[in-house]
């Protein structure tokens, strides 16, 4: 099957899981809490940021979470989506080829939140190889997986069902190529010279 097309992301997308209260999967508080958690716990592995990259920006919650805990931090949203591009002025891009620009200048911060479940299994690790490339300090990466549809935590009423539904293993792989694996969706780039403890790091045996 076919990673998801540009025209799946169109104003009724957003209209619907973004705008309309009833149907919407954004929580103001739920993006205020984890944006406390990703950006406190990078403080507290004292993870440098200055440049972060939100890669499917979406409507660009994350901006003012960046601007609140790293206020002298730059954000820069990229979005596949033509329709947010217009309405909020984001580069256009894929998390599939996106690249640095100047390649050479990393992001310390790369923002992945809901984008991968959008993907094939191929288009997927295409992207995790990229977000390695495009990250040298750390990830964040939100994705519902397989076991989370069969464990029945998703909420069916507000979720897309147009998601695949891989399972958690095809990320972890995936991301362990360029990340180690911190918990709560944070991932430590293997270019970031940082001492993590042992019981820091989530062991995928």
């Amino acid at each position: 099957m076919k990673s998801a097309s540009e025209s799946v992301f169109d104003e009724a997308y957003y209209q619907r899981f973004y705008f309309n209260k009833k149907t919407s999967v954004v929580d103001p508080e739920h993006v205020e809490r984890l944006g406390t958690f990703v950006c406190s716990y990078l403080q507290y592995l004292r993870v440098p940021v200055r440049r972060v990259l939100d890669v499917g920006c979406g409507i660009g919650l994350w901006r003012e979470v960046v601007a609140k805990h790293f206020p002298h931090a730059s954000y820069h949203g990229v979005e596949y989506s033509e329709y947010l591009c217009g309405r909020f002025g984001w580069e256009r891009g894929s998390v599939l080829d996106y690249r640095a620009k100047p390649p050479k200048d990393k992001f310390d911060l790369v923002i992945c939140q809901g984008v991968l479940p959008y993907l094939s299994a191929v288009d997927a690790k295409i992207a995790m190889r990229n977000l390695g490339q495009l990250s040298q300090g750390a990830l964040y990466v939100e994705a519902i997986t397989r076991e989370d549809w069969e464990q029945d935590i998703v909420d069916e009423t507000i979720t897309d069902p147009r998601m695949f539904q891989h399972p958690a293993k095809l990320y972890r792989t995936g991301l362990a190529e360029g990340f180690t694996e911190l918990g709560g969706g944070v991932w430590l780039s293997r270019r970031a010279e940082l001492p993590v403890f042992a019981l820091e790091g989530v062991d995928a045996r």
